[in-house]
């Protein structure tokens, strides 16, 4: 599957971040914190629950196309422009794409944007109680806040 596969999946919604560092400090972060926040062992229990087709995370580090998180897969990964994730279980097939562009000077937009399907009843419901909650909206800020802190200081958020 590649992007524009995924792209094929219902729009739900993209978020923007403008962040005050180079674009390569900005890919390294988003990488890392992708790792970071989909790589614990309370994102792997939420991942069997839902039963994930990706469970475990595997593959190479930094994140590369066939790297795995619990939820997720790498699709693609062209360094300084485009992270493409995309994961299912069993209420939705969906895709997280980061891109990246210079925004001037020393400063790169993240946009964060978010594809998928729910099918069926319980999908529905799925959709219901994570997107329109604002629960999918929560978790993707987050991501961006956590990517632009970690570029701006060049710390591990």
């Amino acid at each position: 599957m590649d992007t524009a596969e995924l792209l094929a999946l219902p729009f739900v919604d993209a978020h923007t971040s403008v962040v005050a560092a180079e674009p390569d400090a900005v890919w390294r972060a988003v990488g890392e914190t992708v790792a970071h926040r989909f790589g614990n062992r309370r994102t792997a229990v939420a991942a069997r629950l839902l039963g994930c087709a990706d469970r475990a995370v595997a593959g190479p580090r930094p994140l590369a196309e066939g790297s795995t998180v619990p939820g997720f897969h790498v699709v693609t990964a062209v360094p300084g422009r485009e992270l493409a994730l995309a994961g299912s279980h069993r209420f939705s097939a969906y895709a997280l794409i980061f891109r990246l562009e210079e925004a001037g000077a020393g400063r790169a937009r993240v946009r964060a944007g978010t594809w998928a399907a729910f099918p069926g009843p319980a999908g529905r419901l799925y959709r219901l109680l994570v997107i329109g909650t604002r629960g999918h909206t929560v978790i993707v800020r987050s991501l961006l806040t956590a990517i632009r802190n970690r570029a701006e200081t060049g710390s591990a958020a």
